[in-house]
């Protein structure tokens, strides 16, 4: 066979690419590294705590290269009015893994806690306070509970407390008061100390004084709550930033959250229940005056007159009320029906649930998405983090 005659287009294609330019040769990129991912987060709001800091952050990072574990520490500055935003900024510059917000003033912890949740990686997130009253050693322990109960959330039990007893006791009528409302048996909800899944934190909305209902929300959204008993250690420095105008604020608390987690999407079972209550018990009193109103009319005695009697105007004030509380009911599931439909809406209209695969906690990110209320950062770079396989933060920047 004649190559020469048979493909023709051979020594043509040579001949056209002599005149092309020599193709470039591939060049090998270096890949890029995976974003550095913390195994926990410690999440910690402090104000005017600028001298248990220190000591602090070195115990959680020793804690947590003991026990393998990759983390990083979020501090929230909470309107201090001393130096620990300095001695935050120190820590978050020192150590890789340590990060700190500032917010612009004192808005509670509530405020705080989302401030940190909104930037935690870990799959794991732990929430402890500043003053060295909760121990690190406890950390795994947390862990150990989570992984070995199949639990979501697991909150700290301080079952002796070195506080003082106007404290103690006002804490522990008002855990009663949560545990038999909400079902959720716990023996100590306002401990700060509480380990969580990540995915947790997603399902729960924080405002006022709600940090100490996690818990609650959490089981109301079905996920496994439960306790372990801690340590609990006298306060060292500073003082306490709570007293006793929290104890109307947590009532206050309760009774939205006992509506939240019982009744949210049937408003009407609540609030219509007792209004007919009242309205039946009003409807009930008007009968009876009405007819003791003829009766004393057949009769020789003392005829009844209805606005002499103040029965009368309670039974009124009863059906009026209980009218109002079913038409604020009716209104209520309107609301609520209304709002399930448009959140279907938005979520048909951005694709619906994320992909399977899709893991939000993991993902990298350059700068947080945090509170309109933060003013400052410290502690977040390119990286994010640190490089190779150290299983703690230890290592300075």
């Amino acid at each position: 066979m004649n190559t020469q005659t048979d493909q023709p287009w051979v020594a043509q294609d040579a001949v056209v690419m002599k005149s092309h330019p020599a193709e470039p040769k591939s060049q090998s990129y270096p890949s890029q590294l995976p974003a550095w991912v913390p195994d926990l987060s410690i999440v910690i709001p402090a104000m005017n705590e600028e001298e248990s800091l220190g000591t602090l952050h070195e115990r959680l990072l020793d804690v947590c290269k003991r026990a393998k574990q990759r983390v990083e520490i979020i501090f929230i500055d909470d309107g201090s009015t001393d130096s620990t935003w300095l001695r935050m900024q120190s820590l978050a510059a020192q150590h890789a893994g340590t990060k700190a917000i500032r917010l612009r003033r004192n808005f509670g912890k509530a405020a705080a806690l989302s401030a940190g949740f909104s930037i935690a990686r870990g799959n794991v997130v732990v929430t402890m306070d500043a003053d060295l009253q909760d121990d690190p050693e406890e950390i795994p322990r947390f862990l150990q509970s989570l992984d070995e109960n199949s639990l979501d959330v697991v909150s700290g039990w301080k079952r002796v407390r070195h506080d003082p007893w106007h404290k103690v006791f006002p804490s522990r009528v008002f855990n009663a008061m949560v545990s038999g409302l909400t079902g959720v048996r716990l023996h100590d909800h306002n401990c700060g100390f509480k380990a969580y899944r990540h995915d947790v934190l997603g399902e729960v909305d924080l405002y006022g004084e709600r940090h100490r209902f996690i818990p609650v929300l959490a089981a109301a959204r079905g996920w496994r709550v439960g306790e372990i008993e801690v340590l609990h250690h006298p306060r060292v420095h500073g003082q306490s930033k709570y007293g006793l105008s929290r104890l109307g604020k947590g009532f206050l608390d309760l009774m939205s959250i006992y509506l939240l987690t019982g009744y949210a999407r049937r408003p009407l079972h609540l609030i219509g229940s007792a209004g007919l209550l009242c309205f039946a018990a009003g409807s009930i009193g008007m009968i009876y005056l009405s007819i003791m109103w003829v009766l004393t009319r057949l009769g020789d005695g003392e005829a009844l007159h209805l606005h002499a009697t103040a029965v009368f105007y309670y039974c009124i004030l009863a059906v009026l009320l209980g009218a109002q509380c079913v038409l604020a009911g009716l209104i209520a599931e309107l609301i609520v029906s209304v709002s399930a439909a448009r959140d279907r809406s938005l979520q048909s209209m951005q694709g619906g649930r994320l992909p399977a695969g899709v893991d939000t906690p993991t993902a990298s990110f350059s700068r947080p998405s945090v509170l309109y209320s933060v003013s400052e950062l410290a502690g977040f770079d390119a990286a994010d983090g640190p490089s190779g396989d150290d299983h703690a933060t230890a290592g300075t920047r």
